[in-house]
């Protein structure tokens, strides 16, 4: 099954726009090959506000955003996951606003671990750990967390019940397929993560990067497809004797911008290591993007 991307986005930066009843969208300056256009904020609620991924720390993004938010009350800034692209304004919107940081924890990976995507935020602790099933509320709207592990350890989704919504963070976006960088990104916990959205009945989502997704269903077994179709191309490499990621990454991802090619390394790297746990591939030692892997005998 082909993925069917949805990348048609009109926004202007640092404008706020109602893009459905109860969501506003202010959309940060901050364009790269792993953000699209940007980090998508999102302000669920009127006159009593949640924020959702602040974004990153750009002063004219946090201007932009307390001008959206003039005359209400943020009473909750809710964090998908700590990537700088993420987390890191949520310092300067508590500041101004009072309001607490709400997220599943402190990102769990080292900071001497391989920089992939925009950076992780090492500095983000939450005022409130909210866990799985956990839920804030405020006049019209309530809001549940979904522990969705796999981009990140402490990656939530966050499920507007009124609106049958779900907050999809880095874990779902219609633009692109999502990176999973070994240590704190793990690839079985990613797909166990796509078939626990599976059994849920949302309507839409709203990743933070990129255009809603209108049929998310259809869209998670796309992608869950597309993670067989790698591990189906990993294993065709192995047998054409391509034992080394960076050669694999050079076959799988000839089509891609290079500067996407050092993600893609991590990304095989996790697909690597899911299947020498499953017994699927073997590997002298622990398995590493310098590692020499083969079919087991």
């Amino acid at each position: 099954m082909a993925i069917r991307y949805h990348t048609e986005l009109a926004f202007d930066y640092g404008r706020v726009d109602r893009v459905a009843p109860l969501i506003r969208r202010v959309i940060a300056r901050n364009p790269s090959p792993f953000t699209f256009h940007g980090t998508g904020t999102y302000i669920v609620g009127d006159g009593e506000v949640a924020v959702i991924d602040p974004g990153p720390a750009l002063a004219s993004h946090v201007s932009a955003l307390l001008a959206a938010v003039a005359g209400e009350r943020v009473t909750h800034i809710l964090i998908t996951h700590t990537h700088l692209d993420h987390s890191p304004a949520a310092a300067a919107l508590k500041a101004a606003t009072g309001a607490p940081t709400c997220g599943f924890g402190a990102h769990g990976g080292r900071p001497d671990a391989a920089p992939v995507e925009e950076g992780a935020d090492y500095d983000f602790r939450p005022d409130c750990v909210i866990g799985d099933g956990a839920v804030v509320s405020g006049p019209g709207w309530t809001i549940q967390a979904v522990h969705t592990p796999g981009h990140t350890s402490n990656h939530l989704c966050l499920a507007l019940r009124e609106q049958r919504a779900l907050f999809s963070g880095d874990h779902v976006m219609g633009w692109s397929t999502t990176v999973i960088s070994p240590p704190d990104g793990d690839m079985k916990a990613y797909l166990a993560s796509l078939e626990k959205l599976l059994a849920r009945d949302d309507r839409v989502y709203w990743p933070t990067h990129g255009p809603s997704i209108p049929e998310p269903k259809a869209f998670v077994r796309a992608l869950i497809d597309h993670r067989h179709q790698r591990e189906a191309a990993i294993r065709h490499c192995l047998e054409q004797g391509i034992d080394r990621i960076p050669a694999m990454v050079a076959v799988i991802y000839a089509a891609i911008d290079r500067r996407l090619h050092a993600a893609a390394a991590r990304s095989v790297l996790a697909h690597l290591i899911h299947m020498v746990e499953s017994g699927r591939v073997d590997c002298d030692g622990a398995p590493a993007e310098t590692s020499v892997y083969r079919l087991p005998r």
